[in-house]
C-alpha cells in the first residue's frame, strides 16, 4: 500500500507455498512467482521478507530456492535481486544476517520508501555496483548492511562485530515519531479463503511502557504513540467501505491503555452497531477491562477476552514487573462472567527467572479459585489456560538470563497438566521443543546460518505449524552443524560479556536494562512513564521523539447509554434475489466462502441489511 502509492514503484505479494503447490512447482520446473502479475520473483529488483517469527526462517530459504536465488549474499551476483528483511526478529538479525543484503530495524513505513528512492537514484546514475547502493542504504536510519560487519569470535565463543567503516559502527532503530499521521493501508486486500485473522485490524497505538521485564515488544517499540479518535474513525470508515468486513479488531500492545478508549468505543458502536459490525479488543490488561468497557463490546456480539497474569504468585509478578494483583484478576473474571461471557482465556509462563515450585503451585491455586466464580444464572464459566515456556529475548532486562532446559520445561508442563484436570478448565501449552528452538534463534549469532541451511535440507519447513514441526530433524541438524544449543539457551550470561546484537541501538540503553535486572532480583516495581515520571530508558529526546497520547478526549455519559439495548427499528425492507455463476478460479470456492464474498460485497456497496433477530 505504501509503495504502490508511487507510480515508479510496483510491489507485489509472495507467500510460501503449501506442500502440494511446492511439489507441482518443482516437478514442472516453474519458478516462484508473484500473486498479482505471476512474474518470477527473481526478476524483481528487490525481494523483501517479513521476519515475524523465528521458526519461519526455513520458509524463507524455501522461497529463495524455488526462485532459483542462492541463499547466501556472498553467492549472489549483480544478476540477482537485492534481498532485504524487516520485522520484529531483526532486533537480533545475526542468525540470518548472511542471507540478506540489507535489514531494516524498527518502524519500516518511512524507511522502505527511502530505500526505494535510493534504489531509483542508483539505477538512474548508471553505476550498477551493488556496494554503492548498499553504502547509500547504510546512511538511512534503521538500515543494517550485514556485509559491512565481520564477525569475530574470542576464546569463549563470544561474537563481536568488526565494522568495515568508521562512521557506521551501530544501527539505530528507526522510529515513526508522528504515528497519528503515519500511512495506514485503508484498502487492504481481502482473501477469498479464510485466513487466520479474518477481520479488519486497526493499529490504534504503537509502543508500551508498562515495563514488563520479559517483554521484548514493550522495550523495542517505545515510546507510546497513539492515533487520535478522529484519525481512527477516518481509517475505520475507509477500511469498512473498501473491505465490507463485519469484525474489527483494535490493535496495540495494550489496547486498554489507550487514553480515549471509552469515547472511541462509544463512537465506533454508534457508527456500526446497526450494521452488526463487532469490535474486539484483543490485548487488554487486567486493570483496564472494566464493566463499562465490556458493556460496550457486547453491544453487537461478545468477542473473546484474553487475560495474562503471566505468573501465579504475586512475588513472581513483582519480579517481572507485572503490576497486577490477584484481586484484580478475580474481579475481572467475575465481571466478565456476570455480563454473559462464558469462556475466558488465561495466559501464563513457566521458567521465569527465580521461579520455584511454589510459583507453579500458585498457578494451579489461582485457576482453582477463578473457576469457582459463577455468572448471574448460577453457572460457572469456562477457562482456557495456556502456558508457554519463558524465552529470554534480546534488548530486555532478562536478555542475560537462563532459559530452562527442554527436560525441565517438559516436566513443569506435565505437572501443570496433571494438576489442572478440573471441570471447566481446558489446558493448552506450547511444545517445549518449539520453545527451546525459539530460544536458540532469539539469542543466536551468525554461526547459526549453517544450521538453518542444514535443517532446511533435511526437510524442515513450516516449523511454526505443529503438524509440520519435526524436532528430530532439528536434532540431527544441530549435531551435523556442531551447534551446542545450551551455549545459546540455558547458559547464564555475564552482564559484561559481548552480545551478538550489541551494535543494534534500539534507543533503550544497556544501563537501563541492567538497572531493571537488579530491580527484578529485588522484586521492585518500575512505574509506567505514560502516567508517571520518566524512567530514563534512553528512548525519548523530548524534542522529536517522545510519548504522544491524547488526553483531551471528550468523555460521554455511559451509564444511561449502556443501559439502553433498544434495537434499531426498521419499518420497511424487501428481499433481493441474486443469480450468479462461478467462473475461472472461482469454481473452487466453497459454500461458506461464497456466503462471505456476497455479504462483504453487499457491505462494500453500502446496501442496508435486515438481520434476523433469532428465536429468543
Amino acid at each position: 500500500n505504501i509503495l504502490n502509492r508511487h507510480r515508479e514503484i510496483v510491489a507485489e505479494r509472495v507467500f510460501a507455498p503449501g506442500a502440494d503447490m511446492e511439489s507441482h512447482l518443482r516437478s514442472s520446473g516453474i519458478p516462484m512467482m508473484s500473486l498479482e502479475s505471476h512474474k518470477p520473483i527473481d526478476r524483481f529488483d528487490i525481494i523483501g521478507f517479513s521476519l515475524l517469527y523465528e521458526l519461519n526462517h526455513t520458509n524463507m530459504l524455501n522461497i529463495l530456492e524455488l526462485a532459483h536465488i542462492p541463499f547466501f549474499t556472498r553467492q549472489r551476483d549483480d544478476s540477482h535481486p537485492f534481498v532485504i528483511a524487516g520485522g520484529p526478529c531483526t532486533c537480533n538479525p545475526e542468525p540470518v544476517a548472511d542471507f540478506f543484503d540489507a535489514i531494516v530495524v524498527g518502524d519500516g513505513e518511512n524507511v522502505i520508501l527511502e530505500m526505494s528512492q535510493a534504489w531509483l537514484t542508483w539505477k538512474a546514475s548508471g553505476n550498477h555496483d551493488k556496494k554503492t547502493l548498499l553504502r547509500n542504504w547504510s546512511h538511512i536510519e534503521g538500515v543494517y548492511i550485514p556485509s559491512f560487519f565481520k564477525p569475530n569470535y574470542d576464546e569463549n565463543g563470544f561474537q563481536t562485530l568488526v565494522p568495515e567503516f568508521a562512521n557506521y559502527k551501530t544501527v539505530k532503530r528507526a522510529i515513526v515519531d508522528n504515528f497519528d499521521h503515519a500511512l495506514f493501508p485503508d484498502a487492504p486486500i481481502i482473501p477469498y479463503g479464510k485466513p487466520v485473522h479474518d477481520r479488519l485490524r486497526i493499529e490504534l497505538a504503537r509502543g508500551c511502557t508498562r515495563g514488563c521485564r520479559f517483554c521484548q515488544a514493550g522495550m523495542i517499540y517505545r515510546p507510546v504513540r497513539e492515533r487520535s479518535i478522529e484519525t481512527l474513525l477516518s481509517i475505520s470508515d475507509a477500511c469498512i467501505a473498501s473491505t465490507g468486513y463485519e469484525d474489527m479488531s483494535l490493535l496495540s500492545l495494550s489496547t486498554g491503555d489507550y487514553k480515549c478508549i471509552f469515547p472511541l468505543m462509544d463512537r465506533l458502536m454508534d457508527r456500526y452497531r446497526s450494521r452488526r459490525i463487532a469490535v474486539s479488543l484483543p490485548s487488554l490488561r487486567v486493570g483496564t477491562l472494566t464493566p463499562e468497557l465490556m458493556q460496550l463490546v457486547k453491544k453487537v456480539r461478545k468477542t473473546g477476552f484474553t487475560i495474562a497474569p503471566e505468573a501465579g504468585s504475586q512475588r513472581l509478578r513483582d519480579v517481572i514487573n507485572k503490576n497486577i494483583r490477584q484481586e484484580e484478576v478475580e474481579n475481572t473474571i467475575k465481571n466478565a462472567f456476570s455480563l454473559g461471557w462464558q469462556v475466558i482465556k488465561l495466559y501464563f509462563m513457566i521458567g521465569l527467572p527465580t521461579e520455584t515450585n511454589d510459583d507453579l503451585k500458585a498457578i494451579v491455586d489461582l485457576v482453582k479459585k477463578l473457576i469457582k466464580i459463577k455468572g448471574p444464572n448460577g453457572r460457572r464459566g469456562k477457562l482456557n489456560v495456556s502456558v508457554a515456556t519463558f524465552i529470554p529475548k534480546p534488548h530486555t532486562p532478562f536478555q542475560w538470563a537462563s532459559q530452562i532446559s527442554l527436560a525441565d520445561s517438559k516436566k513443569k508442563i506435565q505437572w501443570l497438566k496433571s494438576n489442572l484436570k478440573m471441570h471447566g478448565v481446558q489446558f493448552k501449552w506450547q511444545n517445549p521443543e518449539v520453545s527451546i528452538l525459539e530460544g536458540l534463534w532469539a539469542r543466536g549469532d551468525r554461526r547459526l546460518s549453517r544450521l538453518l541451511v542444514n535443517a532446511y535440507k533435511k526437510g524442515c519447513k513450516f516449523d511454526g505449524w505443529s503438524d509440520k514441526f519435526k524436532y528430530q530433524l532439528w536434532k540431527e541438524a544441530l549435531c551435523d552443524s556442531g551447534v551446542n544449543i545450551d551455549f545459546y539457551t540455558t547458559r547464564i550470561r555475564n552482564t559484561e560479556e559481548p552480545l551478538p546484537w550489541d551494535y543494534i541501538d534500539t534507543r533503550v540503553t544497556k544501563d537501563f536494562l541492567k538497572s531493571e535486572l537488579k530491580k527484578a532480583k529485588k522484586g521492585e516495581h518500575t512505574v509506567d512513564c505514560r502516567s508517571g515520571d520518566c524512567n530514563n530508558c534512553g528512548v525519548c529526546d523530548f524534542k522529536i521523539i517522545g510519548p504522544k497520547v491524547f488526553n483531551n478526549c471528550e468523555e460521554r455519559v455511559f451509564k444511561e447509554k449502556l443501559a439502553s439495548t433498544d434495537d434499531i427499528k426498521e419499518t420497511f425492507y424487501k428481499k433481493l434475489k441474486i443469480s450468479f455463476s462461478k467462473q475461472g478460479q472461482a469454481k473452487y470456492f466453497g459454500h461458506l466462502e461464497m456466503v462471505k464474498i456476497f455479504l462483504r460485497a453487499i457491505n462494500r456497496a453500502g446496501i442496508p441489511i435486515k438481520y434476523t433477530e433469532g428465536f429468543h
